[in-house]
C-alpha cells in the first residue's frame, strides 16, 4: 500500500502467528513488492482498541507509531471489509490512536483492485488524532540536560542547525531552513546517527515556512533515507513552528507525496492529521521458509 507518500507493506496477522517478526521485515523491505517499502505493518488483534497496529523497520527493529502507516490502516481494515465501522481505535506502542474515515461510493482507480464487498464504498479521505507531541527529553530521549529540546543549535558538518526534538513513540527531530533544495542526504544522514545526541537515531524533517498556514517539508527517515511523505514528521514540523512563533496551529504541510492538513488542538493538546488515503497494491509472497 502507499500511504500518502511512503509505501508499505500490510499484512493481515488477525487470525496468523507469524514467527521471528524482525527477520521477516528485513525480507520484505530487501524485496520492495515493486513499488518499494519504507516498513512492515501487521494488523494484529486487540483488547483494548478494534486493532493493533505493529510496525516494523526495514532494519528489522520495531517502530512505536507511525503517522502515515496508522492512517492508512483505517484505509486497509474498511477496504478489506475486516471491519464496517467508520470511527476506529488503533493500539500501537505510542498508545491509543484514533481515526475518522470518510467513505464515498466511486468506481475503483488504476491500480486498484474491485472486491464484491466494496459495493459499500471506499475510503478516500482519513483523519487521524495522534495523540500529544512529548517534548520531555527524559521520555524522547535526547543525551540533553535541558527538559525541552526546542531550537537547539547542532553542528552539522559545515552547516548550524536550530533542532527541535518531538516525540509521538518514536523520535523526530525537526528544523527550518530558507530552501529545501539543498543535499538533504548528506545533512539527513549526519543527523539521523548522531548517536552522541540521539543514542537511537532520529527521523530528521526539514522544514520551510511559506505563510503561517503554509509549510513545505521534506524528511530523513531513520534507517530508509529520504522518502517522499512522513505523516508525522508533518506534525513534527508544525509542533516546531509552534513552538517558535513561526506558525498557526492549523497548518497545511506540503510533502513530496503531496499535502497533508494538520491541526494542533489547543483545548486537549492533540495533533489530528487529514488527507487523502492512496491506492492499495495487492500480491502474495511465500514466507511459510521463514519460520523453519
Amino acid at each position: 500500500m502507499q500511504a500518502f507518500g511512503n509505501d508499505y507493506v500490510y499484512i493481515d496477522a488477525i487470525n496468523q502467528k507469524l514467527p521471528d517478526l524482525p527477520k521477516l521485515a528485513r525480507f520484505v523491505s530487501d524485496r520492495h513488492f515493486g513499488i518499494g517499502s519504507d516498513g512492515m505493518v501487521l494488523i494484529c488483534p486487540s483488547d483494548k482498541a478494534d486493532f493493533r497496529m505493529r510496525m516494523f523497520n526495514p532494519d528489522g527493529t520495531e517502530g512505536e507509531m507511525c503517522g502515515n502507516a496508522l492512517r492508512s490502516v483505517g484505509k486497509y481494515v474498511y477496504d478489506h471489509a475486516l471491519t464496517d465501522k467508520t470511527e476506529l481505535t488503533v493500539e500501537t506502542l505510542g498508545g491509543i490512536q484514533h481515526l475518522w474515515l470518510t467513505v464515498e461510493k466511486r468506481e475503483p482507480k488504476d491500480g486498484e483492485k474491485q472486491m464484491p464487498y466494496q459495493n459499500r464504498g471506499f475510503v478516500s479521505n482519513i483523519r487521524a488524532n495522534i495523540g500529544k507531541p512529548r517534548l520531555d527529553t527524559k521520555v524522547i530521549p535526547v543525551l540533553s540536560d535541558k527538559p525541552e529540546f526546542i531550537e537547539q543549535p547542532v553542528e552539522i558538518l559545515d552547516k548550524t542547525f536550530n533542532i527541535t526534538a518531538v516525540s509521538w513513540g518514536n523520535p523526530h527531530t525537526a528544523m527550518f531552513v530558507d530552501d529545501l533544495y539543498f543535499d538533504v542526504h548528506k545533512y539527513g544522514r549526519e543527523i539521523e546517527y548522531k548517536t552522541d545526541l540521539f543514542p537511537n537515531k532520529t527521523n530528521v524533517t526539514f522544514a520551510q515556512l511559506v505563510s503561517r498556514d503554509y509549510i513545505k517539508m521534506r524528511e530523513w527517515e531513520r534507517g530508509t533515507g529520504e522518502t517522499i511523505g512522513c505523516g508525522t514528521g508533518c506534525a513534527t514540523a508544525v509542533v516546531a513552528g509552534v513552538l517558535t512563533g513561526r506558525c498557526d496551529r492549523k497548518v497545511t504541510v506540503e510533502q513530496i507525496g503531496g499535502p497533508l492538513y494538520i491541526e494542533w488542538d489547543e483545548e486537549t493538546g492533540d495533533m489530528f492529521m487529514t488527507g487523502p488515503s492512496h491506492n492499495v497494491f495487492e500480491g502474495e509472497i511465500d514466507i511459510t521458509h521463514l519460520g523453519e
